[in-house]
């Protein structure tokens, strides 16, 4: 290079010359700064070169992340092929969702840690199972599991974009911050919590879009249609199932969770494209009491890391607001009752790849870049403070006795015998997450119930989830802050509508259980050459009904107790509501009967009992004008938007529950019906029609009115109870409770807070019933129920309507204020009208809530089955 020659001070154009000249000399500066394949400039401190022997997503997936929304499809392709490039990365499935889609998860750490993950794992677990073996010492060259999920929400959808984005880094990434991360960490990345609401979100945004982006949220690809991407197939939210592990989806993350243990688990979201961008910690004062006060310290250690990245791009941010630590069903908070530390984060949304907002245009790349960096973020102070998250869930486990020491319950102890499917399901809900169950060493009287060996089973405290059976299997009523993110209580026995007892002692211990499953029935008494009874209770006695129907084999039903003499000798006695199966049909051969009878005996766990002849000892006999033949149910569920809004319609989660239930469950096929649609539907096809849920001003009345005048069943539930009242079907009397009037005089700053404190999040109420109302067959004189929200109304005054009425008080568990305590003891909880030819049953409560609550789902199937009989 030739020398440059200068007089005096440099002028500036040759000083400018003078340093590219330098720079260009310098080794290091023939490489380019390494740039993560995003769509937008994006920091990636420590990170000296990405290998190109790791597949970009551009590679695979045909754009950079940022460009477009990326499929499911494409994401499984993407992790599939840089696990096949890197041996830094793994790859495996733990299900797949409804639709059939693949749930992954990808298992990044060095090459020598993927030699020995069994190893890892097992002394991982060691921290839950034997705490007291594990010293300050052996969490010193322990690595840190951190499981990070992304985009529970299906349109909700940076966040697996931004996983995928993680997964590069990881996979490709040279560098002090990538070395640390791989050789101190474990890192388990699910790009997808949710495919199948992802895929109809994505389909949705990328098939309204042009080659230009409109910003305009008017345009349709800001707009998606009902029921939007956020749900899973059945349109249920999947962050509200990390409790009740009701779906496949559900179940195989809580098998990862559980398999892996994770000291930390991330949860991104999005929020509304106003806001700025959320993580945890939450509103303190809502956080649950069984949360140890070190989880909540240490998630506002972590904070600081997420702050200090988000500060080095200009990113707005914010915590201690909006949301909480309470309802253990999420997944920023699951693991907090695990020993772990869960993190929610929240984007603000662009939906769509821009749109405008009033601080000008966001990017989809923009809120991409904000979910990455916070992942980034989250993997440096899991290293960082490794031997701290470590250590808190060791003695989380370890300190289990100091906890529970003051606690009044010391087991609980389930019945099997009445509702038997109902305590296994129960129990099959437990032992996802890992709980241990044990047969029942000896007898047990509590509250006048008595329970014996081999007809119940025993769920203690003294385990290694202690901490977690207390508190889903506690009830409570006093709470520190009176408002709620979600519900307020979730007490487990009730939900499944089990008889149990908590225990102020732990019984004797039989034999611990082995998995649990639901086993079959049986058929008493052999073949019967006249009649079968099916007494009516159990969980799948619907199916079961069902299930004969479909074979053309038509039951009776039974309005008044009797008794039988059984065809192997002995009698039985039956209540109301049994199923009569007569063995000589027309057009169908006994033969066909046998064989039905003995497999719903099987396969939907029902008893049944083979009759001697159809002259009963007491009670009218099986050819009574009381037993009546069942028509097969035809159901129409009415879904989607119509009404005076863009809001109006049904309620997709309620919805959902519903068309899961029937169609899962019960094995019932459901005709879903748009709101707008009803005029032009032949609604005579149908014997029942639900409205779930929601706004349903766009139903119309007449043609609605005339087909329940006609012989219809109308089935509505919580606020669905508007529809019939407005449409003069049923004349009901509402309770008021004036709130303004409750919170006149409050502060401008604290007026919202104490409107909130008036509402009713979730809590469980008890409810009279008249168990000889067809509505109440199988059930004894009270019942647990979901109630959410308010709006209470006076019982009616006509004799035979009333099948259910809040007991007084009405709360077993959860905050209600005490206004409307008031409100809803003695209120209406469950009505069958007569109208006309037809019948309006309307459910205040939700009796399908989120698909764990077992307890009333029979209560709304009876409304459907035995409509014939109101």
């Amino acid at each position: 290079m030739h020398a440059l020659h200068f007089r005096g001070r440099y002028p500036a154009a040759a000083l400018a010359f003078l340093l590219v000249a330098l720079v260009l000399s310098s080794p290091q500066s023939l490489r380019a700064q390494p740039q993560v394949p995003l769509s937008i400039d994006t920091p990636v401190p420590g990170v000296t070169e990405y290998d190109d022997a790791i597949p970009t997503p551009q590679d695979v997936i045909g754009h950079r992340i940022g460009e477009r929304h990326t499929r499911p499809a494409q994401v499984v392709d993407y992790f599939q092929a840089v696990a096949d490039a890197s041996d830094r990365v793994s790859l495996e499935s733990h299900g797949r969702t409804y639709e059939g889609r693949r749930l992954i998860h990808a298992i990044v750490t060095s090459p020598e840690n993927q030699g020995r993950l069994d190893e890892i794992k097992s002394a991982n677990q060691q921290l839950s199972s034997s705490p007291a073996s594990v010293s300050d010492s052996d969490l010193e060259s322990m690595p840190a599991v951190v499981m990070m999920g992304y985009s529970i929400h299906g349109d909700e959808a940076s966040g697996t974009e931004a996983s995928i984005l993680l997964l590069y880094h990881l996979a490709a990434g040279n560098g002090s911050a990538v070395d640390g991360v791989l050789n101190d960490a474990v890192t388990i990345i699910d790009p997808m919590f949710n495919p199948d609401g992802r895929d109809r979100f994505v389909d949705w945004v990328n098939g309204n879009r042009g080659e230009v982006a409109t910003t305009d949220p008017q345009d349709r690809e800001h707009n998606q249609p009902w029921p939007g991407g956020r749900t899973n197939h059945y349109w249920f939210d999947l962050n509200r199932d990390w409790l009740p592990g009701q779906h496949p989806a559900s179940q195989g993350r809580l098998n990862v969770f559980h398999d892996w243990r994770p000291q930390v688990l991330t949860d991104y979201h999005e929020m509304g494209p106003e806001a700025t961008y959320f993580f945890q910690p939450g509103i303190p004062s809502r956080t649950n009491p069984n949360t140890p006060e070190r989880n909540q310290r240490l998630t506002g250690e972590i904070a600081t890391y997420h702050a200090d990245y988000l500060k080095r791009i200009g990113s707005l941010f914010y915590t201690r607001e909006s949301f909480d630590d309470f309802y253990y069903g999420k997944g920023s908070t699951y693991p907090d009752i695990n020993g772990s530390i869960g993190i929610l984060f929240e984007q603000a949304s662009s939906r769509s790849l821009k749109t405008e907002t009033s601080k000008g245009v966001m990017t989809y790349a923009f809120t991409v870049r904000n979910q990455f960096l916070a992942s980034l973020s989250t993997m440096e102070a899991v290293t960082e403070m490794k031997k701290d998250l470590l250590a808190h869930q060791r003695d989380f486990y370890a300190n289990r006795d100091d906890v529970l020491a003051d606690a009044e319950e010391r087991a609980y102890v389930i019945d099997l015998t009445d509702r038997r499917s109902r305590a296994q399901s129960l129990a099959e809900t437990l032992q996802r997450h890992r709980v241990k169950l044990y047969d029942l060493g000896e007898s047990v009287t509590q509250d006048g119930r008595t329970y014996r060996p081999g007809d119940a089973y025993v769920v203690p405290l003294d385990q290694e989830q202690g901490r977690f059976v207390k508190a889903v299997m506690e009830r409570t009523s006093e709470y520190p802050d009176s408002l709620f993110y979600d519900v307020s209580t979730w007490t487990l026995p009730l939900a499944f509508g089990v008889d149990y007892a908590p225990l102020d002692r732990t019984p004797d211990l039989g034999s611990e259980l082995d998995a649990v499953s639901l086993d079959g029935g049986e058929v008493v008494g052999g073949q019967s050459s006249y009649a079968y009874v099916m007494p009516w209770g159990r969980y799948y006695a619907p199916r079961a009904v069902y299930r004969l129907q479909d074979a053309g084999i038509r039951p009776r039903v039974m309005t008044d107790p009797f008794s039988v003499q059984v065809a192997g000798g002995g009698t039985r006695s039956f209540d109301r509501g049994a199923i009569v199966i007569q063995v000589q049909q027309r057009g169908v051969s006994p033969d066909s009967v046998h064989r039905a009878v003995a497999d719903i005996a099987e396969t939907d766990h029902v008893d049944i009992v083979a009759v001697a002849g159809g002259m009963t000892p007491s009670g009218p006999d099986l050819g009574s004008r009381g037993s009546e033949i069942l028509p097969k149910p035809k159901v129409a569920l009415i879904t989607g938007t119509g009404g005076s809004s863009r809001y109006s319609g049904a309620s997709a989660y309620d919805a959902g529950e519903v068309w899961h239930l029937l169609s899962e469950r019960m094995h019932v096929p459901v005709s879903m019906i748009d709101v707008g649609s009803v005029e032009n539907v032949d609604m005579d096809e149908y014997t029942t029609v639900v409205l779930a849920g929601g706004d349903y001003s766009g139903l119309p009345k007449e043609a609605m009115s005339t087909w329940v005048q006609d012989g219809g069943t109308l089935i509505t539930l919580q606020d669905a109870a508007e529809w019939p009242i407005e449409a003069e079907l049923v004349t009901m009397e509402k309770r008021e409770v004036d709130v303004d009037s409750l919170v006149r005089g409050t502060s401008y700053a604290d007026l919202q807070n104490a409107y909130g404190a008036q509402g009713i999040g979730g809590s469980i109420f008890e409810v009279e019933l008249d168990s000889t109302h067809p509505v109440a067959y199988g059930y004894s004189d009270t019942e647990a129920v979901f109630r959410v929200g308010t709006g209470f109304y006076e019982p009616s005054k006509k004799p035979g309507v009333n099948v259910g009425t809040y007991a007084t008080p009405a709360r077993i568990s959860g905050y209600i204020s005490e206004e409307q305590a008031e409100a809803a003891n003695g209120a209406a909880s469950i009505e069958a009208h007569d109208v006309v030819r037809g019948n309006v049953v309307m459910f205040m409560d939700n009796p399908n809530f989120r698909a764990f609550w077992y307890g009333t789902n029979g209560l709304f199937l009876n409304a459907i089955f035995f409509s014939e009989l109101l």
